[in-house]
Order: C-alpha cells, then sequence, then structure tokens
C-alpha cells in the first residue's frame, strides 16, 4: 500500500469516479454501486470522453443492473490501468506526474525515501537502474465499491411477479462487483443483510486461489468490535474472509450516521486493540475447516486490516490513530469534496461548502430510509423541498425508486420522500383531530424527507454538463460536520500534504478535537432524543437513556486516562491539557443532562 489514507465513499456521485483521478497515484478510493442509472450514464460519458466505444445496456436487457456495473468497473480498471502504465513510461523530472507520484507519499514511506536517494544520485547507470528498481514497486489505488447492504429494494416483473433474491438491487449489485475484472473490495455497510452475506459464498472470487489469493476482498464496514465479530463469524463460517474491519464513527461522519448507543471512537478502537489477535485466532478457527471442505487449503492465517473514518481533519489526529490505535489506516471523506480535481461537486455546491458555518451542518431525518442523515441547510434539494411545501405540493417525483420500502398505504413498497407517499400521510393526518402543535410536528417529520437518489446524482451531471432536459438539478449533500472548519477549495496535493502534515490547512482556525466533537455529538443526540420521548416516556426509554448516559460517562472516563497518560509527553502537553479542559466542559453538559 503507498499511502496510509483511502478515500471512501462520498454520496452516489461525488466519488462515482473518483479513481480515474487519483488511483495512478496510489490513492485507494470508493465507489459506490447503488445507482445504475448513474453508473450507466458515467460509462458512456467516460467512454466517449477517452473514444471508447459505447454500446448502452438497455434498462430492460436481462440481468441489467449487474451487466452495467460491470461494464462501467471494467471500463475505470482498464483506464486506470492505461493512466499507470502511461505514468510509469514517464521520465523522472520535476512536474512530470511519475515525481508527483512519489512526492505525495508520506514521509516514512520507504519508497519515498528511495525516491528522494535517486533523485539525489548523479546520471548514469546505477541511477536508472535505481528508477527501474522504483517503477517495479509502484502499485496503484485500489478500485473499491461501496454496497449499502439493507438497501436492498426487491424487484418486479411488468407482471408483478417477484425477480427472486438474487435479483434484488444489493445481490444484482454484487454480481456486477464480483463479474468484473477488478482486483478489489467491497465495502458492506449499513448493517448484516444475511441474504447479501450467503450470496458472497456463490462468487470464487471471494475464496482464496492456490497462491492464497484473494481477487476480491471483503470489507465490512462496522461501528463497534461486537458488531464485527458477529458479521466475520457468520462470514467465516462460510469459508469467508474479513479482509479489512472499517470502523467509523457513529456521527462524526458523513451521509448516514448510524449511532451507537454512546459507545465513543476512542473505546471502540481501544477494544479492537485489546482483542484484534484474540479475533483473528478465533475467525481463522472457523474459517479453516470450512475451506478444507470445499477442497482449498489455507496455510497461512490470512491478513486482516484494520482502518478508521470519521471527523479526522488534522495529521496530529491522523497520525496518533495510526500510531496509538495501531490501525492499519485512516479515511479522508468530506475534505475532498473540496478537492475539485478528485470529487464531483458543481461549483454552487462548493460555493455554499466554502462559506458555510458550523450550524449548517446538522442531523436530519431527511433520509427515506428512516435513518440518521447528515445534511446540509444551503443545499439546493433543501431549498427545493421548502419551496414545494410552500407551493402545497409536498414530496418529490418518485424517478429511480431505489428507496422504496414503505407499504403503509399500498401493496408494492413507495418511498416516503415521493409525492405519492406524503400527499398519503398528510391526508391521513388531517383525519386524526390532532392538536395543532402536534399536527404540525407529524407534518413536518413527514414533509423533511428528501430524494437522494436524484439529489446525489445531480451535482456529477452539473459538473459533466449531462443533466437530462427537464431533470431536476437540485443538489442533495451530506458532508460530515469536520467540514465546516475547511473553508476554501484545496488541490489533491495540498489535501495530502495536510493529511501527512507537510501543510496545515487549519491553521488558525478553531477547531475541536475529533473526540471531544464527536462526544458533543452524542450528548447533542441524546438530549434531542429525550426531548422527543418527553410526552410519552416510558421505563423501557428510561433504561435506554440512562444506558447511553452510562457508556458516555464511561468513555469520558476512558478519555480522562488517555489524556493523563500522554500529558507527560512534552511535544503534546498544550495540546493534551487544551483536550482536557474541552472534556471537562462536555463532561459538565452531560451531567446536566436529566434523565
Amino acid at each position: 500500500m503507498s499511502h496510509t489514507f483511502h478515500i471512501p465513499v462520498l454520496g452516489l456521485g461525488y466519488s462515482i469516479d473518483t479513481p480515474l483521478k487519483v488511483s495512478r497515484y496510489g490513492i485507494a478510493s470508493v465507489v459506490s454501486i447503488v445507482d445504475d442509472e448513474l453508473i450507466e450514464r458515467m460509462r458512456e460519458y467516460h467512454s466517449l470522453e477517452n473514444e471508447r466505444p459505447f454500446m448502452p445496456i438497455l434498462k430492460s436487457a436481462p440481468d441489467a443492473r449487474a451487466k452495467r456495473i460491470t461494464a462501467y468497473l471494467d471500463l475505470v480498471a482498464d483506464l486506470v490501468d492505461k493512466q499507470f502504465d502511461y505514468l510509469l513510461s514517464q521520465p523522472f523530472e520535476k512536474g512530470s506526474d511519475i515525481c508527483r507520484y512519489f512526492e505525495l507519499l508520506p514521509e516514512g514511506s520507504q519508497l519515498k525515501a528511495g525516491y528522494d536517494l535517486m533523485m539525489d544520485y548523479p546520471e548514469g547507470e546505477n541511477k536508472e537502474l535505481f528508477q527501474l528498481i522504483l517503477r517495479r514497486m509502484m502499485t496503484k489505488g485500489a478500485i473499491d465499491v461501496n454496497i449499502m447492504s439493507k438497501v436492498d429494494r426487491m424487484n418486479f416483473s411488468a407482471n408483478g411477479d417477484y425477480m427472486g433474491d438474487e435479483n434484488t438491487d444489493a445481490q444484482a449489485a454484487l454480481r456486477g462487483f464480483a463479474n468484473s475484472s477488478l482486483h478489489s473490495s467491497v465495502i458492506l455497510s449499513a448493517g448484516m443483510n444475511p441474504k447479501l452475506y450467503s450470496y458472497l459464498e456463490t462468487f470464487d472470487s471471494f475464496f482464496p486461489d492456490e497462491q492464497g489469493i484473494l481477487k476480491k476482498k471483503i470489507v465490512l464496514k462496522v461501528s463497534d468490535f461486537r458488531s464485527a465479530l458477529i458479521q466475520a463469524k457468520f462470514l467465516a463460517k462460510k469459508g469467508l474472509w474479513v479482509s479489512e474491519f472499517r470502523v467509523e464513527s457513529g456521527l462524526n461522519c458523513g451521509g448516514h450516521a448510524f449511532a451507537t448507543e454512546g459507545y465513543l471512537l476512542g473505546p471502540i478502537l481501544e477494544e479492537f486493540k485489546q482483542k484484534r489477535d484474540d479475533m483473528v485466532l478465533e475467525l481463522f478457527q472457523l474459517y479453516e475447516p470450512v475451506l478444507l471442505q470445499k477442497g482449498i487449503t489455507c496455510v497461512m492465517v490470512p491478513k486482516q486490516k484494520l482502518s478508521v473514518q470519521g471527523g479526522i481533519g488534522t495529521a496530529a489526529e491522523n497520525d496518533f490513530l495510526l500510531k496509538h490505535y495501531q490501525v492499519d489506516a485512516t479515511g479522508w471523506g468530506s475534505p475532498f469534496l473540496l478537492v475539485p480535481e478528485t470529487t464531483n461537486v458543481d461549483d454552487d455546491t462548493i460555493m455554499a461548502l466554502t462559506g458555510a458555518a458550523e450550524s449548517d451542518y446538522y442531523l436530519s431525518a431527511s433520509s427515506p430510509l428512516g435513518i440518521l442523515f447528515n445534511n446540509f441547510k444551503p443545499a439546493s434539494a433543501e431549498t427545493q423541498r421548502i419551496a414545494r411545501i410552500e407551493a402545497g405540493r409536498p414530496g418529490s417525483p418518485c424517478v429511480k425508486k431505489y428507496l422504496c420500502t414503505n407499504t403503509e398505504f399500498t401493496a408494492q413498497p413507495i418511498c416516503t420522500a415521493s409525492r405519492e407517499y406524503q400527499h398519503l400521510k398528510i391526508n391521513q393526518l388531517q383525519t386524526l383531530q390532532l392538536e395543532a402543535g402536534e399536527y404540525q410536528q407529524q407534518y413536518d417529520a413527514v414533509t423533511e424527507k428528501i430524494c437522494l437518489c436524484e439529489g446525489l446524482c445531480a451535482s456529477a451531471y452539473i459538473k459533466y454538463n449531462i443533466s437530462k432536459p427537464k431533470e431536476n438539478k437540485a443538489v442533495a449533500v451530506c458532508p460530515g460536520p469536520n467540514l465546516a472548519y475547511f473553508n476554501r477549495t484545496y488541490s489533491l496535493d495540498e489535501m495530502v500534504k495536510h493529511i501527512y502534515g507537510k501543510l496545515d490547512l487549519l491553521d488558525q482556525v478553531k477547531r475541536p478535537h475529533m473526540f471531544i466533537k464527536e462526544l458533543n455529538l452524542y450528548i447533542d443526540y441524546l438530549q434531542t432524543d429525550m426531548q422527543k420521548h418527553l410526552k410519552e416516556l416510558t421505563d423501557k426509554k428510561t433504561k435506554q437513556f440512562g444506558k447511553f448516559k452510562e457508556q458516555l460517562i464511561s468513555g469520558i472516563a476512558y478519555y480522562k486516562q488517555l489524556f493523563n497518560e500522554l500529558l507527560p509527553d512534552d511535544q503534546t502537553s498544550v495540546l493534551m491539557q487544551t483536550l482536557y479542559a474541552e472534556l471537562g466542559v462536555a463532561e459538565h453538559k452531560l451531567h446536566c443532562t436529566l434523565i
């Protein structure tokens, strides 16, 4: 691995072609394969841009969703190969892409050290031999894909017949990845889907070959150790190895937020650190005999990486996570929304993001999935939502139907952000004779939902000027709250240098440490949840709140001990004293939360 960070999936369209922009520099990134309509249009765009023939795969074609995904991933893989081959052919001259490859590497990298040494060599045969060795050691950044496990819409034929489990959205997407030429990973997020996890077993590429190499790897995005172990054991019993656990902050992240029951990131990583080796052995004991039954010999315990993402904002935080918790890599997502050469953010949205305040980033109930969603107030999708309500036409036309899960009023599922659902639900509310305040509260909850299927693609279409006539151009964007502290656009070189501590993009910016920020987000979450249930506070809910608060108190105690251990280090004493003070403010805030 050339770099110690990756770019996680960013919405639907924001990172849909990020590998074409960063893979040749050894930087790994993740592509969402939820939306095959977006994928097909991006395949057309990049085929034409690169003078490749393009044959459309019609929605009506057999297994169209999987085939579209396979075709696009194969195209991206081939284009990245061509980019990398061209980079390898370049001379080692200042300003060349091959030099940029090495200059982006962290200072601790052996490859970077070798490059610096080579550049000081006198011209001649030895220098050319050194350059040849360096070229052979260079690697591309992985082209990984993301599937939200539970976004698994059932599909029906024109006659209304169910098309079978293998044709649900998630399973078809997995098949598209499995059939592609990529040697990379599928990141499974949003919880466990037993049917999808079992479907992995039907593809040989997820099992080791004769040399013990996995062509396709499994990565689980998880929020705590217990969940990671349960999911990994389920897979190990099928002879499937989890190659990486990608730990994400429950609330200090972008996109959908999966709040834990008060478990904070630091204690979660500590548990992984303490139990990681034992977990590997426990999983291998389940994994090896299943492989033997399949006729596969596994001589060595496969590698299992650990990475972390969500709210990382400085090189000091990044370095601490790598060293103290011994993670293999970190994920930097939202800050790359302000790097135009790596992600697809339209000009208006970039301008709004660079001028935004902390209060513009908020945790919402706007996702049709019923999962908390990190939203951005100035986004044009929010402006459109409000305008539709004011015009007496709340809700969105439901075109893509990826998030249709509600059967409250209809036989087949519909989307809660759709005009159809909101019209039916509001009509129901009007018959309930609710008090004015209660009616308004429920009305707002219904109309808060926004169309993510179109909103999270619109920015890419606008940036590439491929929007269709009359297509909705309202942009939904879902950055994490950490983006509030980045206030301009950046080059790829600047952002990478910031990650590795060669440049400080947040110099003079007042920003809480990622651990303190997450703690405050959890306290705010607890207070908001309590307010919602004050009128109907059951014993069960009271116990849940109590357990949640106790877990936060336990997390604070962990941080106090951690900071005390680190205080003697002269290099970090001022920082740690500041952290300790911020922790005290958060602790007081929590104790003022009455349960």
